[in-house]
């Protein structure tokens, strides 16, 4: 039942249901969210520093966030940066949109050159990452000779499959049978 509203008229209440006199005949409808996600934005750089850097950066933050822009400007780059946060190993830089290797470059730079901070202790920024994984079936679990499939294997087939080209792996592929009496595996 919706909420009432109970208003004092001359002594005697009036009860109105609050959310059907706010919104009419849309009361009841839901607004449902357009976009959902769980991965960090692409639209930012992450510098990867220690934590006593961090906060030293973060101290400064909108100072950096002005001269970043100043530099972007200067090259026509279209690209701005928002704002700066801590996040876990590190900084990000949120930006307007996805940044360009030239763009990484100039916010590096810029970073180098900030007093009382060592310019070797700036590593490259770089794009947040996220990782996946991949699951193939329909692979017999023994080559050819007898032998088991081995990760090296499945490593140097997926070097010759386009698909798999810029593609880096975060470990090494694992491999176990489909089940105990089949002769395919599952990677």
């Amino acid at each position: 039942m919706p909420a009432l509203l109970y208003c004092g008229v001359t002594g005697a209440s009036l009860s109105v249901p609050l959310h059907e006199a706010a919104f009419g005949q849309h009361a009841n409808r839901v607004k449902k969210v357009q976009v959902t996600t769980k991965e960090p934005s692409r639209k930012q750089a992450i510098i990867p520093v220690h934590s006593d850097l961090a906060e030293s950066i973060m101290g400064d933050a909108s100072t950096h966030v002005f001269q970043i822009n100043a530099q972007l400007k200067n090259v026509k780059s279209s690209m701005r940066s928002e704002f700066i946060y801590p996040c876990s190993g590190g900084i990000a830089i949120v930006t307007n949109n996805v940044p360009n290797p030239s763009n990484l470059s100039i916010i590096e730079k810029y970073f180098k050159s900030v007093k009382g901070i060592n310019s070797n202790d700036i590593p490259s920024p770089r794009l947040p990452q996220s990782k996946s994984y991949l699951k193939i079936t329909g692979l017999p679990y023994l080559r050819a000779d007898g032998n088991k499939i081995t990760s090296e294997n499945v490593i140097d087939f997926m070097k010759h499959i386009d698909l798999f080209e810029n593609i880096p792996l975060a470990t090494k592929p694992c491999i176990i049978k489909a089940s105990p009496k089949s002769d395919m595996a599952i990677i």
